[in-house]
């Protein structure tokens, strides 16, 4: 699971590579990206293409929502405490499912729609790994070639308005969402973290595939990139 990545290209370069008429991220400073954080997403808006941002994490499930608040108030039940499990449940902090594998369950279904694909740009991501000493370590892979900060971008799909509890902490909020696919994994992720990588787009053909094409064409996108197509970094 790909839960950290970088993004280190300027805006006029996504809108370039993206076709994106405008963008509203003003001055964006090269960042590691984080679950939760906001970042960087083309999407539509009307007829079209705007680089804007939106928070890394798109809506957990109701069945995952309400197997952890049950969990909660099973603790609660334990201490002698009375719980009002509709008002836990729509309190329960949801902080995001960042990566999308399984396109075909009825959860993902409403957002497979052109108006709600994005694409999150990035220039190099990490799986975990381990050291020597068997100590976790973030293995960077990026696109092979001679630029060290190529531009590509996730598949990626967004959802707007969301209201839900992220955090506790803070309570009910309204925020925009995305997350991105992942695929079965090819080289050289495969050795590092057999279970998955993210479905990357690097041909204006692909990017216009899944920004516009029919679900039963755009789904053909989820696949991994040819052997080598990535290096570790």
């Amino acid at each position: 699971m790909c839960n950290l990545y970088r993004q280190r290209s300027g805006p006029q370069a996504i809108m370039d590579a993206a076709k994106a008429m405008r963008s509203d991220v003003g001055n964006m400073e090269p960042r590691d990206i984080y679950p939760d954080y906001a970042a960087p997403i083309v999407r539509w808006e009307g007829s079209d293409r705007i680089l804007t941002a939106a928070r890394w994490g798109m809506p957990s499930s109701r069945k995952a929502l309400m197997d952890a608040a049950t969990k909660r108030a099973d603790k609660l039940r334990a201490k002698g405490k009375e719980v009002d499990f509709p008002k836990l449940l729509e309190m329960e902090p949801d902080s995001g499912t960042t990566n999308v594998r399984n396109t075909s369950s009825a959860h993902w279904r409403p957002w497979l729609k052109p108006e709600n694909r994005c694409l999150v740009p990035f220039t190099a991501f990490s799986e975990p790994g381990r050291d020597a000493e068997g100590r976790y370590r973030p293995v960077w892979f990026r696109l092979s070639g001679d630029d060290p900060e190529p531009l590509a971008f996730f598949a990626g799909i967004h959802v707007m308005d969301w209201t839900c509890v992220r955090k506790i902490k803070t309570g009910m909020e309204t925020c925009d969402l995305f997350a991105f696919l992942t695929t079965e994994p090819s080289e050289p992720v495969k050795s590092v973290h057999p279970k998955a990588m993210p479905v990357i787009l690097t041909e204006p053909e692909e990017i216009d595939a899944w920004m516009n094409a029919p679900w039963e064409i755009a789904r053909e996108l989820q696949r991994a990139l040819p052997d080598g197509a990535l290096v570790i970094q």
